[in-house]
């Protein structure tokens, strides 16, 4: 997935819109490689990453601030489905 995908979800009764933003590599022959790491942002501040292992596919969130687990969880399965399709629908 090279391209940012929109995410919202509620907190504190409140919809926030938050955006995932793929960490890709630039390889030498211009290729673009994904690293599994997804950054996530809500305007300008960033809350944590979501890192995805390559091999297992389990994650991990280093963030904080405003998000449950069960929130994070969500995120990673949105993540999950749209790393390979790049659609940016939820």
């Amino acid at each position: 997935m090279h391209r940012l995908l929109n995410y919202n979800v509620l907190i504190d009764d409140f919809v926030r819109h938050l955006t995932i933003t793929p960490v890709n590599e630039l390889l030498p022959s211009g290729d673009y490689y994904s690293t599994g790491i997804y950054k996530i942002h809500e305007g300008n501040v960033g809350m944590g990453q979501v890192v995805f292992d390559l091999e297992t596919d389990d994650w991990e969130y280093d963030g904080y601030g405003e998000l449950t687990h069960k929130q994070v969880e969500d995120i990673a399965a949105f993540i999950r489905k749209h790393r390979y399709d790049g659609d940016n629908e939820e």
